[in-house]
């Protein structure tokens, strides 16, 4: 609900923003805005599903295992999300991978599994990814062909766009990161604790 909130309302930012900018203010002109920007609004969404659709289903799932030192988070890193004050608002950011792999982030079931910790650890990876693509290259929008439209505003317009995808991309790539840091070390506990119990027998 708070992503919902706050697309539509920099949605109508841009909107007011581009109107005050482009004086004397016309309906017209308005009208014609509020169409740039939801075209753009649309475009970077779909630019966002395009990329975490073919990241999710073809790219090796090899590159996401636990131990890959690309997705390695520092004490350091952990340290900044904690004076970000991550756990306040990491609830508020929506987690959409479910709705496509069929396991939740948002629930925790087993800290000593370390099959579940394992698959856990590589959805996370996969997210850090995914949101990492589309803070990056929703640039993409820039192409749009939104030029042919009447009052078009072109840069003031789609980059305020991308802006907003870029930060609100980047939240859970913070929240993915951060909570990587706990998994990494208990995955690798429960390895350690599972090869205890089979050296005892």
């Amino acid at each position: 609900m708070y992503y919902i909130i706050t697309i539509l309302v920099s949605m109508i930012l841009i909107v007011i923003g581009n109107s005050v900018f482009s004086l004397p203010i016309e309906f017209t002109n308005v009208l014609w805005l509020a169409l740039e920007t939801t075209i753009y609004t649309a475009c970077v969404i779909a630019v966002d599903g395009i990329f975490a659709f073919v990241i999710r289903h073809m790219t090796p799932m090899k590159w996401y295992k636990p131990g890959k030192r690309f997705f390695k988070v520092s004490r350091k890193e952990k340290s900044f999300y904690n004076a970000i004050k991550i756990k306040r608002w990491k609830d508020k950011v929506p987690e959409l991978g479910s709705s496509t792999t069929g396991f939740t982030k948002s629930e925790f079931k087993s800290s000593s599994d370390p099959k579940y910790l394992e698959r856990f650890i590589i959805e996370t990876n996969y997210g850090t990814i995914v949101h990492l693509a589309n803070a990056l290259f929703g640039f993409l929008i820039m192409f749009i062909p939104c030029y042919l439209l009447p009052y078009s505003h072109g840069f003031s317009v789609w980059f305020p766009v991308f802006m907003v995808n870029f930060v609100l991309s980047l939240l859970p790539v913070c929240i993915l990161r951060y909570t990587n840091y706990t998994l990494q070390r208990l995955y690798d506990k429960s390895l350690k604790k599972s090869a205890q119990i089979t050296n005892e027998k």
